[in-house]
């Protein structure tokens, strides 16, 4: 969420940074200027009502120390009582109104974000390795998965429905190994704190990182009790929550954590898009980063982050591409992200693999989590920051696709081999 104080200043620079997104906010923010104009007045004569009460009050006091009598006066308070509970409600109704309407505007753009209207105009930043070198037309992995006896998106369509999958065997364990291995790298190497969060939360989180109340559609919600649990899309929202409403010690900062979590996403709107495969899936897994930050090292924190997660594409030899977004292309609530897109042979293309991004205060603000910085009484607000280290199925796809042989096996990578316990997949039916 966007500081109010902020907007209120600079509607200008506002709007304008929101139409390098595609967004027309002029409506929006043309109902905050009027909303934000109503409170103020209201506010003043709230303020006028409760000076008036005041003296009253002290009149009527007075009035009773001297035996006189305070009939008016005692008349007088009561009217303006209600008069100020009825202001008072119209404030809290207003506030209430003014923070919806904040909820709904995404974050503001970093300087830094190259300005385009969609993925088209990302900009690559940097490549790492080679495609592999195969002296045969490489298969996508729907085809190598089945064929090896080690995914089945069938009996998954039987036993839940589309976009999810069944992995067999070494299929399964390559997607333990993968997940074991991402953690191990980030803990030991990296210097993540490990966490294991609940896969279920409640509306409060969600609305902490941004997905509420926007993206509802795209959520799977579990009705419980009276309130609503939400399957999370992501272990960002769990991990970011565990400080919510907090105030950090500014020495822990930053403070990274590391996650491995399923993750549910309802992809309304995207059907029709990435069919074949485990693209695009209602659940899978992924290992997720987290910190919090200073706001004045946030930008740093994320190039560091953005390079952890860029270590597991390494240390896998799987060649991959860094794309900064354009303002277009970047998320509700990031000021700032990386894409990481790694080569698929299979499919001829360079497919997303991770995000990093920054969100500088934005969900901060939202979620309420704090710093007190060194020798200061005012607390202040932490930059969070999140990217997939990384998407575990969207790497096991990556590895069956870029390490496949002429044979119809799969390699196993270096890396993975101690997690494996073999090197090599070849075909079983189960």
């Amino acid at each position: 969420m966007l500081d109010l104080n902020f907007v209120r200043d600079h509607l200008p620079e506002v709007e304008e940074k929101l139409a390098q997104r595609g967004i027309n906010a002029a409506e929006v923010l043309g109902q905050f200027r009027q909303l934000d104009g109503v409170r103020r007045q209201h506010i003043t004569e709230l303020e006028t009502l409760q000076a008036q009460r005041n003296r009253a009050s002290e009149e009527i006091a007075r009035l009773k120390k001297a035996k006189q009598d305070a009939t008016v006066q005692i008349a007088e308070t009561k009217e303006l009582r209600e008069k100020i509970q009825a202001l008072e409600t119209k404030v809290q109704e207003e506030d209430a109104r003014l923070r919806e309407l904040l909820a709904g505007i995404p974050n503001m753009p970093n300087a830094g974000v190259p300005v385009g209207k969609t993925s088209e105009d990302n900009v690559e930043v940097r490549r790492w390795g080679k495609p592999p070198e195969l002296s045969f037309a490489p298969k996508p992995h729907w085809e190598l998965g089945e064929q090896l006896g080690i995914l089945d998106l069938e009996r998954a369509a039987k036993l839940t429905g589309a976009r999810f999958a069944v992995y067999w065997d070494l299929g399964a364990r390559l997607e333990r190994a993968l997940a074991s291995f991402m953690l191990d790298l980030h803990t030991r190497e990296h210097g993540y704190t490990e966490v294991l969060p609940p896969y279920l939360v409640n509306s409060e989180s969600m609305y902490g990182t941004g997905q509420l109340p926007k993206f509802a559609q795209d959520l799977f919600r579990v009705p419980h009790g009276d309130k609503d649990l939400w399957l999370i899309p992501t272990a960002e929202v769990p991990v970011t929550n565990l400080y919510r409403d907090e105030i950090l010690d500014a020495a822990r900062l930053p403070v990274s954590l590391t996650a491995y979590t399923p993750c549910f996403r309802s992809e309304a709107g995207s059907y029709g898009k990435d069919v074949r495969g485990i693209i695009r899936q209602h659940q899978f897994q992924k290992v997720e980063l987290v910190k919090f930050s200073r706001p004045e090292a946030s930008y740093d924190e994320l190039e560091k982050l953005t390079n952890h997660a860029e270590t597991v594409l390494q240390k896998l030899g799987l060649h991959y591409r860094v794309m900064a977004l354009c303002t277009g292309d970047l998320g509700f609530s990031s000021a700032k992200t990386y894409d990481l897109e790694v080569w698929l042979p299979g499919q001829q293309l360079f497919r997303e693999i991770s995000s990093c991004s920054n969100f500088e205060a934005f969900q901060a603000r939202r979620a309420k989590i704090r710093y007190r910085p060194e020798g200061k009484n005012k607390t202040e607000f932490v930059h969070t920051l999140n990217g997939s280290g990384l998407a575990v199925g969207r790497t096991w796809l990556a590895i069956i696709e870029n390490y496949q042989q002429a044979d119809g096996s799969v390699l196993i990578p270096e890396a993975l081999r101690p997690y494996m316990g073999v090197e090599r997949i070849t075909p079983r039916k189960f």
